[in-house]
């Protein structure tokens, strides 16, 4: 009852937070239809910034705390600070709804060259992402199951496992996202991750195959100033700097305790390599390994290194533990919910 208890007080914060988003972005798409770029457009917005920032402390569970962290308060936010310079994917032109999914969700507007393109390329997303949904519906129950058996597990097991709930986590909820955001709004989106498991660099991992929308965002608001007055190897540590960082935030509003240090340390660690790595590259006539061999070790280093900087700070932070503690509240809630129906199916039966 009480983890049930729990869902309903989420769900009607989810309902007034997705009122006063909406009012607020009303009021972000007025102020930068009507004011130019530069500081008064951003003056304009700082209290929308303000709000996304707030918002994440509106709920109970790492579940929503954390998704609204990443889509409104970095996302978010760094959407905003762009329009107020006159960059970025918001456009106050766009009709309301659509700039307000645009800010508060990782949507981007997809261009067609045609009509026979968009449906063909429509019909395969809704292909991709019901397989996706399917997938990962499938798995991340057996995940779940598994922790019970996590103190029978090695330290390098159980991080897998973490591995594994995040990435079908990820999966599921981009997959739902479009769902709804192309069979409700008509609107498209463009893929979020694409095959991380066939990265054959570091460049090819971070930039074109995982959580796409950070490199996106991270791109025009930090790589390309940067790389204009300092070059291109600032320009990469830069927005490696940036993302650890924000990710350092994003623990912080999960499990409200203070920043390690550790995922910044992963990630400027992946900017110097990825910085190398490109300079390496450059240099024509230098060996590089053949693709074979260069995505195990792709994945070997990420993997590595996220074993021994990124999964530390969430196990020390007893993020696992929470995380477990909402995913078996979750599944009693619909264990509930399913004996409830039953119960009305079955007596709407025998009244009959």
């Amino acid at each position: 009852m009480a983890a049930a208890r729990l869902m309903d007080s989420e769900v009607v914060s989810l309902a007034k937070v997705s009122a006063a988003v909406w009012a607020a972005s009303f009021c972000a798409r007025l102020a930068a239809a009507n004011l130019r770029p530069g500081a008064p457009r951003l003056a304009a917005l700082l209290p929308v910034v303000a709000l996304f920032c707030g918002i994440p402390f509106s709920f109970s569970t790492t579940t929503f705390r954390g998704s609204s962290a990443f889509l409104l308060s970095w996302l978010g936010v760094f959407k905003l600070l762009l329009l107020a310079a006159g960059r970025g994917p918001l456009d106050p032109s766009y009709p309301l709804h659509q700039f307000v999914f645009s800010a508060s969700l990782p949507v981007k507007l997809r261009q067609f060259t045609s009509a026979k393109s968009k449906y063909v390329d429509a019909a395969a997303d809704d292909k991709s992402a019901a397989g996706k949904i399917l997938v990962s519906g499938a798995v991340i129950p057996v995940i779940i199951y598994l922790y019970q058996f996590k103190n029978a597990m090695s330290r390098y097991q159980l991080l897998i496992l973490y591995a594994g709930h995040i990435y079908f986590s990820l999966q599921l909820l981009l997959a739902a996202v479009h769902a709804v955001i192309h069979g409700v709004l008509g609107m498209e989106m463009e893929p979020q991750v694409d095959r991380p498991y066939l990265a054959s660099s570091l460049q090819d991992f971070w930039g074109r195959r995982w959580n796409l929308m950070v490199p996106a965002i991270l791109r025009p608001s930090v790589y390309r100033p940067v790389r204009a007055r300092l070059g291109v190897a600032a320009g990469v540590l830069a927005a490696f700097l940036v993302s650890g960082l924000m990710h350092e935030v994003m623990f912080f509003y999960i499990m409200w305790r203070p920043p390690s240090g550790e995922v910044t340390a992963f990630f400027l660690l992946h900017g110097v390599c990825t910085a190398a790595e490109a300079w390496w590259a450059g240099h024509a006539g230098w060996w590089r390994p053949p693709r074979a061999a260069a995505v195990p070790l792709t994945l070997a280093f990420v993997a590595g290194t996220g074993f021994w900087l990124f999964f530390p700070a969430m196990i020390k932070g007893g993020l696992d533990e929470m995380v477990l503690r909402e995913c078996q509240g979750m599944v009693a809630v619909m264990e509930q919910s399913g004996r409830w129906l039953a119960g009305a199916t079955n007596v709407t039966f025998a009244t009959r």
